[in-house]
Order: structure tokens, then sequence, then C-alpha cells
């Protein structure tokens, strides 16, 4: 793991069973780390979700506005890469099932002269709400605090 955005990613990607291990490592490496999963036809829910895991693990503060808006802007930047562009508020007619991660730290290990960002990985499905009409993508979204 050589970068924030590497570090999000494996963690957003990974089975159950190694999570634990990379969030460890990422510690380790000067990182807080969580992941969380969401399947809904509303972004709002996603967005609410991922604040809402982010929040609970300490990662950001609800006191300290400049940590949402990061946090909303590093979410909304992962959005666009897992809807092509086309970000929809609200229902949509394409479902998602998402895994999700948020860490933050510095930009590379060791390396905190350009101070702390955040980081937002999405992974999963997304198609018609028909099941076998989905399929993968991902998308990150990378803020400065």
């Amino acid at each position: 793991m050589k970068t924030l955005g590497q570090i999000a990613v494996r963690i957003a990607i990974e089975d159950a069973g190694l999570v634990q291990e990379l969030i460890k490592k990422a510690e380790r490496l000067g990182y807080l780390a969580v992941k969380g999963k969401v399947g809904s036809m509303n972004m709002e829910k996603v967005i609410a979700a991922v604040e809402t895991a982010a929040k609970r693990q300490g990662i950001i503060s609800s006191s300290n506005y400049r940590d949402e808006h990061a946090l909303y802007h590093a979410v909304l930047e992962a959005l666009h890469g897992i809807c092509r562009g086309d970000l929809v508020i609200g229902d949509v007619l394409r479902t998602v099932g998402l895994s999700f991660s948020v860490v933050k730290g510095p930009k590379v290990p060791g390396e905190s002269k350009e101070g702390v960002w955040i980081a937002v990985a999405l992974y999963g499905t997304i198609g018609a709400p028909i099941k076998g009409f989905e399929h993968e993508t991902i998308g990150l979204g990378i803020n400065h605090l």
C-alpha cells in the first residue's frame, strides 16, 4: 500500500476475511480507516451511509465543518466515478450494491508535509433494478482536509 488512494481502493474491494488485516496495516502507517456497505436507488442514502460510518469510527467529527465538507466532496467525486459522470441525487432508475471505504491520513505514508487528506472508495455493482442487469463499478474521491 503506497498511497492513500491505493489503501482506500484495496479496503473497498477486499473480501471480509482480509479487511481487518488491511485496516490494521493502514493504522500502523498512520491512517484511520473504515469499511461499510450500502445498497440503494437513492444517492442521498449512499452519501448518508458513508458519512455515518466515518463519524462512528471517529474519522470525521460532526462538530468540524471542514471534515464534513471534505468528506462530502470526496463522496461526490467517487459517485461520479461509479455513475460515469451522470450524478443524480435522489431516486434514479438504477440501483447500486456497494462496498465503501473511508481513509484519512497523508497522501503518502510517512509524508505529512502536504497535510491530512480523506479518500472514499466505492466498489460494487450498478444497473437496472433487475437481478442480472447490473455490472461492476468503482469510484475514488480524494479531498484535502
